[in-house]
């Protein structure tokens, strides 16, 4: 694989005005960025660019797993099924904390990036680091989502910028192959129970609708100002999200685990106001290398009334200058 990037804050919105927000966030070229400018190291800023989901079948083909277009980015999930994962005591959905996914992205300047999240086994970890570099997938970061989880898993994200995906997706493969990564489910899912939370109350409490994944509901943000990586300008929330998750444990209570997007001089208004809402922090890191403004990401769990949570972290969601994720309605 080719690699050439060696070379290279709100009072709180109504759901409307959120809704406002986003749709203007879906725009190839956001806002304080002007088409043909340069970032620092002198090179002009490449655009992600729509493709169809036909453009990546061979990506497909080598990771051995199908993909979904959010918008600018070809995405697989490959979720943890296989693990029996506890935090506290409490047993982890794969949706919750436990999904490896992994994102593709094309460029007006012919170039591909990915850029992803890898849930793998401490047994699994070096095997699979190692056949990462063997490929030239850059690792960005490595660390922990969740407190005294048995076993012990890590989190490590991936990267990697070039002009041939299909290689790429085979360094993946590889990769995933030294751990018990399952492949996805094909069949249709039979119909699920409703959610035993007020969906509602959450969305009004954390100010955005929130959507189903499984038996986990998740509330999303993005960041509104424009982010890259280097010379490329990343798409609405490619490692720029922040996410509340709720993984129900019945009479409207959840354990809630995800994370906050910072940039830097946020951080300690977003760490006080997550203390102050009784929530745990488990982790403050990058999750990149190169992006600009840089990135900060804290983990976060909980366990408690879904909706008193929910409440709890809106000032830390309000310190921070993100709007409701793309595509999501209520």
């Amino acid at each position: 694989m080719t690699d050439d990037r060696q070379q290279h804050s709100r009072p709180p919105l109504i759901p409307s005005r959120r809704r406002m927000l986003a749709t203007a966030a879906l725009t190839p070229v956001l806002t304080g960025v002007v088409p043909g400018t340069t970032h620092a190291a002198g090179r002009t800023l490449a655009k992600p660019v729509m493709t169809k989901p036909a453009d990546w079948s061979d990506v497909g083909k080598a990771l051995g797993a199908p993909g979904d277009m959010k918008r600018y980015m070809y995405h697989t999930g490959l979720p943890r099924r296989d693990l029996k994962v506890r935090s506290h005591g409490i047993r982890i959905d794969a949706a919750l904390a436990l999904g490896t996914h992994v994102s593709f992205v094309r460029y007006d300047d012919g170039s591909t990036l990915l850029m992803g999240d890898a849930v793998v086994t401490e047994q699994e970890l070096q095997p699979f680091s190692d056949a990462l570099q063997q490929h030239g997938i850059w690792q960005t970061a490595i660390h922990k989502h969740l407190l005294a989880q048995k076993p012990d898993i890590w989190w490590v994200h991936v990267h990697a910028h070039g002009h041939d995906p299909v290689a790429v997706a085979h360094g993946l493969r590889a990769a995933f192959d030294r751990t018990a990564t399952p492949r996805p489910e094909t069949a249709t899912p039979a119909s699920l129970p409703p959610l035993d939370l007020d969906t509602a109350a959450i969305d009004a409490a954390i100010g955005v609708p929130g959507s189903r994944d499984g038996n986990v509901y998740k509330s999303t943000f993005v960041r509104k100002e424009t982010i890259t990586d280097g010379h490329l300008i990343l798409p609405p929330g490619l490692g720029s999200t922040t996410s509340v998750n709720y993984q129900p444990l019945g009479r409207g209570r959840a354990a809630i685990n995800g994370d906050f997007v910072m940039v830097a001089d946020e951080v300690q208004a977003v760490l006080a106001a997550v203390r102050r809402a009784g929530v745990d922090l488990v982790e403050l890191h990058h999750h990149n290398l190169t992006d600009n403004p840089r990135l900060f990401f804290v983990h976060y769990w909980a366990v408690g009334d879904a909706v008193r949570l929910a409440k709890g972290l809106r000032p830390a969601v309000d310190a921070t200058n993100v709007v409701p994720m793309p595509g999501v309605t209520a």
